[in-house]
C-alpha cells in the first residue's frame, strides 16, 4: 500500500509539473511600458488623430499606468515603418498600405491591427491646362506626383481604365508641394494631389480631371510590430478602445470637430466639412479592404517596386473586433 501511495503522489507531483499531461504555456507577462510613442500625422485630413491628440485621450487613459504618450511627428510611410523595426515607434497611426506592404516584403514582423481611414476622393490628379479635359489627354505629357505612393497608384489605374500604359506619360517623382507648384506654373500637365493642398490649388485656377473613386479605397491602416502586439496584447486592445472613443466623438460633436481640424491643418471650416465627407474612418478591416490592399501589392510588382509576394492575410490581425 505504501508503494502504491507513493507511486500516486509521484504520478501527481508529475501531472502538475506538465499541466496534466498537456503542453499548455503560461502566458507571458507583460512589461509596464514607461513610454509609448504612437505617430501623428495630420494630413491630408486625419480627423481622428487631431482630436485624439487635441482632447489627450491616448495621455488619459494611460495615465492610469503611469506611462507617458508621445507623438512623434513621422509623416512618411517608409520613415514610420523604419522607426517601427528599431522599437522607436509602438503604433503606427495612418501608414499607407504601400509602406507597410513594402516593410513586410523586406522582412519586418507587422501586423495590420484596424483600418484608419478609406478616402478614394481625398487624392486626385488635377491641371490648369484647358486643353486637357480628361486622363486620356495626359498622353505624352508631364505629371509629377510622389512615386510609389496611393497617388502614383491612382495616375496609373486611371491610365489603364483609357487603356493607356504608364509610358504613355512621362512621370516626374515630386512631393505634393513641389508638383503643385510645377503644375501652377506650367512646367508640368498634371499633378497628383492630395489633403489641404487640393482646395488650395482649386483656388489657384486647379482642377480635378480624375479622382480614386471607382479606381482604389486609398487604403490607410493602423500597424504594429508583431513582437509589440504578442507582448503587450492588452496595451493594443486599449489603444483602439481609445481609437473609437475618438470616431464616437467625431459622431456626438461635429461643429468642434470642425473647428479642431480647421486649426490643426490651417483650412478653413468649409473645407473641413468638404473634406471630411469623402473619408470613411470605419476601423473594422472587411474583406474589400484586403482585396484593396491585395491590388496595391499588385500594382507594387508590376511596377517594379516590389520583388517579393507576400499574403496580405497572414499581415492581419484585427483588433477593433476584440475590443
Amino acid at each position: 500500500m505504501k508503494k502504491g501511495i507513493a507511486l500516486a503522489l509521484l504520478c501527481l507531483f508529475v501531472l502538475t509539473i506538465t499541466g496534466c499531461g498537456t503542453s499548455q504555456t503560461s502566458p507571458a507577462t507583460a512589461k509596464k511600458l514607461e513610454t509609448i510613442n504612437i505617430s501623428y500625422v495630420k494630413l491630408p485630413l486625419n480627423v481622428p488623430s487631431i482630436i485624439e491628440k487635441k482632447l489627450e485621450l491616448f495621455e488619459k487613459e494611460f495615465a492610469k499606468d503611469n506611462t507617458k504618450v508621445v507623438f512623434p511627428e513621422i509623416t512618411e510611410g517608409p520613415k514610420m515603418t523604419a522607426a517601427l523595426a528599431s522599437g522607436s515607434l509602438d503604433f503606427c497611426n495612418a501608414l499607407g498600405g504601400t509602406s507597410a506592404i513594402l516593410a513586410a516584403a523586406n522582412g519586418l514582423d507587422i501586423k495590420i491591427i484596424g483600418m484608419y481611414s478609406r478616402a478614394p476622393k481625398a487624392f486626385v490628379i488635377m491641371t490648369k491646362d484647358p486643353a486637357i479635359i480628361t486622363i486620356a489627354d495626359l498622353k505624352d505629357k508631364t505629371v509629377a506626383g510622389p512615386k510609389g505612393t496611393i497617388l502614383h497608384q491612382l495616375l496609373l489605374a486611371a491610365l489603364k481604365q483609357q487603356h493607356l500604359t504608364g509610358d504613355a506619360v512621362k512621370f516626374v517623382n515630386m512631393g505634393i508641394p513641389q508638383g503643385v507648384t510645377a503644375m501652377m506654373s506650367g512646367d508640368v500637365a498634371a499633378a497628383l494631389v492630395a489633403g489641404p493642398a487640393v482646395p488650395k490649388a482649386i483656388e489657384a485656377g486647379g482642377r480635378i480631371i480624375a479622382t480614386g473613386e471607382g479606381l482604389l479605397d486609398a487604403t490607410i491602416v493602423i500597424a504594429v510590430e508583431g513582437k509589440f502586439l504578442q507582448e503587450n496584447t492588452g496595451i493594443v486592445k486599449r489603444y483602439m478602445k481609445v481609437h473609437q472613443q475618438s470616431l464616437t466623438y467625431m459622431k456626438e460633436h461635429p461643429d468642434d470637430v470642425y473647428r479642431m481640424s480647421a486649426e490643426e491643418t490651417g483650412l478653413s471650416v468649409e473645407d473641413v466639412k468638404q473634406m471630411y465627407s469623402w473619408y470613411d474612418f470605419n476601423p473594422a478591416i472587411t474583406d474589400n479592404d484586403i482585396r484593396d490592399l491585395e491590388k496595391t501589392q499588385d500594382f507594387l510588382l508590376q511596377n517594379g517596386l516590389l520583388s517579393k509576394q507576400i499574403e496580405i492575410r497572414e499581415l492581419i490581425r484585427d483588433m477593433s473586433k476584440e475590443i
